[in-house]
């Protein structure tokens, strides 16, 4: 049975593609999440995961992947505001690692060969986390942060905010601090960035590797 092995594998491709494959042919899963609070590696716990295909540098908005997560717990006032996301919302989603699990399938089927999300060390705990709590470790977990590419491409900017940044590479903005919208903005903004890659001269997966090479990008808990 599953729930007997110790570790979680995410299927990605990343392992069986040559450095040298152009970027235009390569899948990417672009995620993020909603947590109860920032405090993921201790209480808090996921409420929502939005995911979205892009290749051939087009984001694939009609295949989006979005599900809500039931915490176990209650949403404070202030989660409750800021993403809109109530218990009631989540009364009846899956728990963490049903949620999970089905977003890796969803990844495995895109053929994706890796996951990219802005500030996406944070999720990657995020899951990370959820995993400990089900005494299972998660491998294989590789990610492209967006704040590695912008440092790469405009080292100026030292800021944070998803919507700053869209804003300042002229990219959509959908709705704030929810996971699906987060990850379209994301997707949408990390297109015009792999074009920009490319302008320069950059037109590889060895490239864009060594470009965003950071100690979070792959996590091997």
């Amino acid at each position: 049975m599953f729930f007997r092995r110790k570790n979680v594998t995410c299927s990605l491709t990343y392992e069986n593609i040559p450095l040298s494959t152009p970027l235009e042919d390569l899948n990417f899963i672009v995620f993020d999440t909603e947590t109860t609070g920032f405090q993921v590696s201790a209480a808090d716990r996921i409420i929502e995961i939005g995911a979205v295909p892009v290749k051939g540098f087009l984001v694939q908005d009609k295949d989006l992947f979005q599900t809500y997560v039931n915490p176990k717990r209650q949403i404070s006032r202030e989660i409750k505001e800021l993403t809109s996301i109530s218990d009631e919302l989540v009364k009846g989603a899956p728990q963490a690692l049903e949620a999970m699990l089905s977003f890796f399938d969803y990844v495995e089927s895109r053929e994706a060969v890796c996951l990219v999300g802005h500030y996406v060390s944070f999720d990657a705990l995020a899951f990370k986390s959820e995993f400990k709590r089900e005494k299972l470790k998660l491998k294989n977990f590789l990610t492209i942060d967006t704040l590695d590419l912008i440092g790469f491409i405009a080292p100026s900017y030292d800021m944070r905010d998803l919507e700053r940044y869209a804003m300042a590479f002229s990219t959509r903005i959908y709705d704030r601090h929810s996971a699906a919208g987060d990850t379209l903005t994301t997707a949408y903004l990390f297109v015009e960035l792999l074009i920009q890659f490319q302008q320069r001269g950059h037109k590889t997966w060895g490239e864009l590797i060594k470009a965003t090479d950071s100690q979070m990008r792959s996590l091997h808990f």
